[in-house]
């Protein structure tokens, strides 16, 4: 009988045998099968079971420096699951709702299981530096001092799952091939709409919040991971600018620290740009090789080649110049207006110098490429004249 369960259960039991062998990965690492004595089973979810260096980068994890990239090395690929349960840890969000560790470590299990690791760019790696870029902004003064611990447990969940089992496409490329998805949601915020859903389809599996009273709880987790919709980032900007134009955010109101909590969202999404130059220019070439696998697909299938997406077309520089200019200042700028600290300072000079790289970059990609066909011209121009003397000669 259960080996027809299992058997009806296709895909999804290979996908629960995967999470189980995850988790088990984590309990194998742990320090509480090298020995932690039975009286104290738990012990090992508490005491953070990565070693030496990994250990000692959550230490800083509030440095705006923090790579992320070397983080995932160090724990074996597991950066999303460390960090979230550390954050989780840190600020005693598992006392306070009262937690059960083995669910909370088997739910981060498996959301970083359902990101897809073959996306160069939208994985459970991005997942986990969005989610340290959430926790920097949570530790502002104007946010740190206002923000519930309601607040704090939806925000860094809104964080770890904002792009949760991400296809590797975008929206048209849903629509324009009529994916099921585009359907699902009415070609509307199409992805976000599936991130969020497959978010609470893994609380609701997990159960770990089951024991607390619902309230709008999913509802307020969609509205955070629905603001990282880039196509409405203008609406959200008008807002934002309104709000700080007439001074009235105020963080007492609820709806206020929402609204704020979404902005944090989109800043920590689409905050690569503001890393120092040796971090942002990984995640850019990342990026643009996500862009450029769309790309070549919609080649391969005679579909319209996306723009952004075309690299017979395009360079990752000019890609990056003009997502910096258009997307990136504009939202950034802002957010140094509401938030006018140290921090915001750190990322406006790295967004300005990268804007700078990436140009001289370009300049000189382009001066090469200039010379080289320069030099082409006049070989061919020299071979030409080398033909034409004999033909002269003929004549006279």
């Amino acid at each position: 009988n259960n080996a027809t369960k299992h058997h009806s259960a296709g895909p999804v039991s290979a996908r629960n045998v995967r999470r189980l062998l995850s988790f088990q990965r984590y309990l194998h690492s742990s320090r509480f099968i090298r020995g932690i004595p039975a009286s104290n089973p738990l012990g090992y979810l508490l005491d953070d079971d990565y070693t030496g260096q990994a250990k000692l980068m959550l230490e800083k994890v509030g440095n705006w420096n923090f790579d992320m990239f070397l983080f995932d090395r160090l724990t074996n690929g597991n950066s999303l699951v460390n960090l979230t349960f550390h954050l989780f840890n840190s600020y005693g969000l598992i006392e306070l709702f009262q937690l059960d560790m083995v669910k909370l470590r088997r739910f981060l299990v498996m959301i970083q299981e359902d990101y897809r690791s073959q996306n160069p760019y939208h994985n459970a790696v991005h997942a986990a530096d969005v989610t340290q870029a959430m926790y920097c902004y949570l530790q502002e003064p104007k946010l740190a001092e206002t923000m519930t611990s309601c607040d704090l447990l939806l925000g860094l969940l809104a964080a770890a799952t904002h792009d949760l089992d991400h296809p590797g496409v975008n929206q048209p490329f849903l629509i324009k091939t009529n994916h099921y998805l585009a359907a699902l949601y009415k070609n509307s915020s199409v992805l976000e709409n599936h991130h969020w859903k497959s978010a609470v389809g893994l609380l609701r599996e997990s159960a770990l919040l089951s024991h607390l009273p619902t309230e709008d709880r999913s509802e307020r987790l969609g509205s955070l991971i629905l603001a990282t919709d880039i196509s409405r980032q203008n609406n959200y900007l008008s807002e934002f600018r309104a709000h700080l134009d007439k001074r009235d955010l105020c963080l007492t109101n609820g709806g206020h620290r929402h609204f704020i909590l979404q902005i944090a969202l989109k800043c920590a999404d689409i905050c690569n740009p503001c890393r120092p130059w040796k971090l942002s220019k990984l995640w850019s070439e990342k990026v643009t090789e996500e862009f450029f696998h769309q790309g070549d697909i919609e080649r391969k299938h005679h579909l319209e080649v996306t723009p952004l997406c075309d690299r017979q077309s395009n360079s990752v520089a000019n890609i990056q110049i003009g997502f910096m200019t258009y997307v990136v200042e504009p939202l950034f700028v802002e957010w140094s207006r509401f938030s006018d600290t140290r921090l915001s300072q750190t990322m406006m000079g790295h967004l300005s110098l990268n804007k700078q790289g990436w140009k001289e970059g370009r300049d000189k990609q382009e001066a090469s490429t200039s010379r080289a066909s320069e030099e082409q011209r006049t070989s061919a121009a020299k071979d030409s004249n080398s033909k034409e003397l004999p033909q002269g000669s003929k004549r006279s």
